[in-house]
């Protein structure tokens, strides 16, 4: 296991319990005091965890980085975006908002002809042009170093333009059937789904019932749900007007 993905292992596991120990973190990652305690030593470091003796807790102070979160669940991402860009049709103009999740879109794109894609990404615009996708970055400020922006002046250029599609991704969804987002990129993701034909919000199983987390939407007002679970299953609602895939590939 690379020491990327084992610390992405230990968030998961801080994640769900909150605390653990040195111990059960060598027991179930099965590598070595040393080893583990280099792993938390690099997360203490980045602010993501708080170490006391023999243990270790998430440090909620600091939300996980930008360069950390494209390692968490990067696996059920890569899933999810693979289906997602199933329904990117020849032609099609779509929005693609600037999240780790939704990123890993640009690897599936590359065969699509006549696809403009706007977004709030710079590395995923510098990636699709690259490959010949005609792109539109929004501009903006940047709210996640060093590649993502939003702002007054995203928020503007998005207004004047309309597409076709629009996929994105949040903070998460709660049980109720609420999606939740951050202040930076609220009013940037409302003016995308007004200026889209579709919505497919991509979210997986690891965003269940964040906390602290504005509210955006309801999950009636998505026309698409795609998750590495079943969301139907899980939150407390019944949906009319949205229809729910789970990502299996």
């Amino acid at each position: 296991m690379y020491q990327s993905e084992r610390l992405d292992k230990i968030l998961d596991i801080l994640e769900k319990n909150g605390y653990t120990t040195v111990k059960y973190l060598t027991e179930v990652l099965c590598y070595s005091n040393a080893t583990i305690n280099r792993d938390l030593t690099i997360l203490e470091s980045k602010k993501l965890v708080k170490r006391s003796y023999g243990g270790v807790e998430l440090d909620h102070s600091k939300s996980i980085p930008l360069v950390f979160r494209y390692h968490k669940m990067k696996n059920a991402k890569m899933k999810i975006a693979r289906t997602a860009a199933e329904f990117i049709e020849d032609g099609d103009t779509i929005f693609i908002d600037a999240t780790t999740t939704t990123q890993y879109i640009g690897q599936y794109v590359e065969n699509k002809k006549g696809v403009t894609v706007i977004t709030n990404n710079m590395a995923l615009a510098t990636y699709l042009s690259d490959i010949g996708i005609e792109v539109i970055c929004l501009g903006g400020k940047i709210v996640e170093s060093p590649y993502m922006l939003s702002g007054v002046q995203t928020v503007e250029n998005a207004r004047k333009l309309h597409a076709d599609k629009v996929f994105f991704s949040t903070a998460g969804i709660l049980d109720n059937g609420k999606i939740v987002c951050s202040e930076d990129y609220y009013l940037l993701i409302l003016t995308m789904l007004e200026n889209a034909d579709k919505s497919f919000f991509l979210v997986d199983k690891g965003k269940i019932n964040p906390e602290g987390i504005n509210c955006l939407c309801d999950i009636d007002d998505v026309d698409f749900v795609i998750s590495d679970v079943d969301l139907k299953e899980i939150i407390k609602k019944d949906c009319k007007n949205t229809e729910f895939i789970i990502a299996r590939k």
